[in-house]
């Protein structure tokens, strides 16, 4: 592969971001491992000449335990033109391991030690001269989310690609090689820890570790609540006093022009809580003319459909843009923060014991995490699981109980209209949910877990730049992702009320049975059970719009978060397992979600 260069190196070494700067593709980076299952490609020009400059998923050892390791393991096998090994200057005789394996396969290979400022930090010198002898090839020292040391490495690449000579190549133990190596080149003074160090390694004690976890997500939970509300404020102003009426304005014009009949449309308005009211067109026109009436002919359909109640120019802004985008942002805020930051890890190993006794490990807790922004990314991110059980479990815990952002934003929506206690309460339930799943979970999926085996990071304040264009990657990839099946869902919702067929469903006897029988939900929410096929926000949202109590509105909430998938879920566990699982995750949620949802409401019934 004579135009490849690959990135190699132990995980959370810094390589995507060695991977962005060189090639302008944003590749996402955390301060923990596993953040890169898969690879990515991008072109780099070196010396005149084009190279696919290939990411490749970091790795421990040539001996893979798990997906992604597999996957570094075939690209060594395969060759490349050069080999970039990043080593983590604070980690050195552990990263030379494998670069003593990777010496094997005869590839040019040049070295960048990377966190230089980590190792000064821990009192570690090391004598890139004398390393660069004892590799027999170009080291160079960097420092890589400050964009230390990048041209000196394309310099220094370039000349070993002209001259294409492999270095030393280890023969026996690499371990043996490796600590022998850094014996030689580095050397430690005694330095006393910074406030940082001290502070990490706190965090993994049960005191103080334990007070500072629930302080962390008590300020995760309240950025989440507080911050999503406060964006909601002026987007909802925004999309409701002058998008939504221009557009309005803008339709009634177009149909006045060409109507030769009273068109009519039913709307929502805010005057001390929802109110529905029609407009009704007479020659030329529009006045509001009471509550709801009936919808008859093309015309009132069509503008229904455009701009009525669950009109596509209506809903789309006040889904999307006024209830979902501003909790999204206040997340990945928080989220990326603890993930640059290295915390993550720390509460993987925190709570390592007591996710033991739900049958999984502790490093589960970081796909939980990830999957709060989005299911499928945890679900990818379980490649770095050394079995298929805990893999399972994963995406089984994942699919069933752990609402992605998105979700979240409109059960807070939903919850807050009501009582301040209605969000804690919904958590609990989660809480609870989770536990269950697991149990239930870990005895019907045969298998084994291993015991955690997880690197700890140092913990570090954030970055600002790195910080800042990772968070905007993720607003790009929720736009980019998210908002196509989302505006489906709102034409779907749009069609059905529009041309009546929601209020034909929500007659039917067995629809009633269910929604309004065992659910005690109006036979409007009817809608939400069919957008939440499309997305699991959009099992939510319509409720907004509904006169509920207090018991509907946590039912609808429960039934919510165990609700299927999105198809985006469905898919991609049909892709990473087979069809059968995607179909069993798929059934098994809808028949949770309407079973718990149906045991809440009959049993509280009971009680008032």
């Amino acid at each position: 592969m004579s135009d490849r260069i690959l990135l190699m190196g132990n995980p959370n070494v810094g390589k995507s971001i060695f991977f962005t700067e060189l090639t302008g593709i944003h590749a996402m980076s955390s301060n923990y491992t596993g953040t890169t299952v898969n690879f990515m490609e991008g072109r780099i020009t070196i010396g005149g000449k084009e190279y696919t400059l290939i990411d490749v998923p970091g790795t421990y050892s040539m001996t893979p335990t798990s997906e992604a390791e597999a996957v570094a393991q075939k690209f060594m096998q395969e060759g490349a033109a050069a080999v970039i090994c990043v080593l983590d200057a604070s980690n050195l005789e552990r990263n030379l391991k494998l670069a003593m394996e990777l010496t094997r396969y005869n590839i040019p290979m040049i070295f960048t030690l990377n966190m230089m400022d980590v190792a000064a930090r821990h009192g570690v010198r090391i004598d890139i001269r004398q390393l660069e002898e004892q590799l027999k090839a170009p080291v160079v020292k960097s420092v890589a989310v400050k964009g230390k040391g990048l041209k000196e490495l394309i310099n220094r690449l370039e000349i070993l690609l002209k001259s294409a000579t492999c270095g030393r190549k280890c023969e026996g133990c690499p371990w043996a090689a490796a600590k022998e190596i850094c014996g030689r080149v580095s050397t430690q003074k005694s330095t006393s820890p910074g406030f940082l160090d001290k502070l990490g390694d706190a965090m993994l004690n049960p005191f103080p570790g334990l007070p500072i976890a629930i302080l962390v997500l008590a300020l995760l939970v309240a950025v989440v609540v507080f911050g999503g509300r406060g964006l909601r404020v002026p987007l909802i102003m925004l999309t409701d006093n002058l998008i939504i009426p221009a557009i309005r304005n803008a339709f009634e014009f177009v149909f006045a022009l060409f109507a030769s009949e009273p068109i009519s449309y039913s709307f929502l308005y805010y005057d001390n809580g929802f109110q529905t009211g029609t407009r009704l067109f007479y020659g030329n026109m529009w006045q509001t003319v009471g509550n709801y009436a009936a919808v008859g002919g093309i015309a009132d359909i069509l503008i229904n459909i455009l701009i009525g109640e669950y009109g596509i120019f209506v809903i789309s802004f006040q889904w999307i843009i006024a209830l979902i985008l501003p909790y999204v942002f206040a997340f990945y805020v928080g989220i990326t923060f603890l993930e640059d930051s290295g915390y993550l890890p720390r509460i993987s190993v925190l709570f390592d014991n007591i996710m033991r006794k739900l049958g999984v490990q502790g490093g589960s807790l970081i796909h939980v995490f990830l999957a709060l922004g989005c299911a499928v990314p945890a679900i990818l991110g379980s490649r770095t699981a050394t079995t298929k059980k805990e893999r399972l479990m994963i995406v089984t815990i994942v699919c069933f109980t752990i609402p992605c952002i998105s979700q979240i934003g409109a059960l807070i929506a939903l919850m807050s209209v009501f009582s301040w206690w209605m969000t804690p309460a919904m958590v609990l339930f989660t809480m609870l949910m989770f536990a269950t799943v697991a149990l239930i979970a870990s005895k019907l999926i045969k298998g084994s877990v291993d015991p955690l085996i997880l690197e700890v990071p140092n913990l570090l304040l954030p970055n600002p730049k790195t910080y800042l264009r990772k968070l905007a990657i993720r607003m790009k990839h929720f736009l980019k992702d998210a908002e196509f099946p989302m505006l489906i869902a709102v034409f779907i919702a749009a069609v059905l009320a529009g041309t009546g067929i929601i209020s034909a469903i929500a007659q039917n006897a067995a629809v009633q049975s269910i929604v309004s029988g065992w659910l005690g939900m109006p036979e409007e929410a009817v809608v939400a059970l069919i957008l939440g096929i499309v997305r699991r926000e959009m099992s939510v949202a319509p409720l907004l719009i509904l006169n509920l109590t207090y018991l509907q509105a946590f039912v609808a909430g429960v039934v919510s978060l165990l609700y299927l998938p999105c198809l985006s879920v469905f898919g991609i566990v049909a892709k990473e397992f087979k069809i059968k699982t995607a179909v069993l995750i798929f059934v098994g949620t809808i028949v949770a979600a309407i079973f718990i949802g149906g045991m809440v409401n009959q049993i509280a019934r009971l009680f008032m």
